[in-house]
């Protein structure tokens, strides 16, 4: 059997806890001491979860334990809090940065639908143009501010026009192929027609000298 106290003439055996004789009211005292760090803990806390912030408190013993209130109630003692020990707040808002990128929006790239000729019409056979052509392109949309339209005609070197409507000159008697594409303003390709080919025929008149 263990020892708790130890008085004059009382023996322990071997392997025994020796205690002091006044070990229970240390340890009376120690559980008070206890008790009131909890309520102070406890006291505390409750402050804390508070939605206002007291300046006042309330303190009062009973059987040995201190208790502490924010509510006043009878035999406590009105104790007022120091600035260092109220309870505090932090109110968080909303972060407004000054210097944050404003949002970008990013547009669609702009691009056309569709291009072809549409004068001269595919295999179509002019008559007696006196070797000037009229072209007509249909492009959707319409060409944009800035964009030009480069035409490629019988093989040879490509012609920059401004518009859907132009003309081209010697363009004598016989096949034809015209394609059309439009470029933005930096000569990138924005879009490119199909080959178009087309004829064109002139009349012959026969002058008879009579005799």
């Amino acid at each position: 059997m263990t020892c708790i106290t130890v008085s004059e003439g009382q023996k322990c055996e071997p392997g025994d806890i020796l205690l002091p004789a006044d070990y229970p009211k240390l340890l009376q005292r120690c559980y008070a001491n206890f008790m009131e760090a909890r309520s102070i803990f406890i006291f505390a806390g409750l402050l804390a979860a508070s939605p206002a912030l007291a300046d006042t408190a309330y303190k009062w013993t009973e059987e040995g334990v201190v208790h502490y209130s924010d509510r006043p109630r009878e035999g406590a003692e009105r104790v007022e809090l120091a600035e260092s020990e109220r309870p505090t707040r932090t109110r968080f808002s909303p972060s407004r940065s000054t210097d944050a990128a404003p949002a970008i929006v990013q547009q669609a790239a702009f691009r056309y639908e569709s291009l072809s000729v549409a004068s001269p019409g595919p295999e179509e056979t002019l008559w007696n143009i006196g070797g000037v052509l009229n072209v007509t392109l249909a492009l959707d949309p319409g060409l944009q501010t800035g964009h030009q339209v480069r035409v490629y005609f019988d093989g040879g070197a490509p012609k920059i026009v401004a518009g859907q409507n132009f003309q081209l000159e010697e363009v004598h008697r016989g096949v034809h192929n015209i394609q059309v594409e439009v470029i933005d303003n930096t000569g990138k390709l924005m879009i490119r027609s199909v080959p178009n080919r087309f004829y064109v025929q002139q009349n012959t008149i026969n002058v008879s000298g009579g005799t």
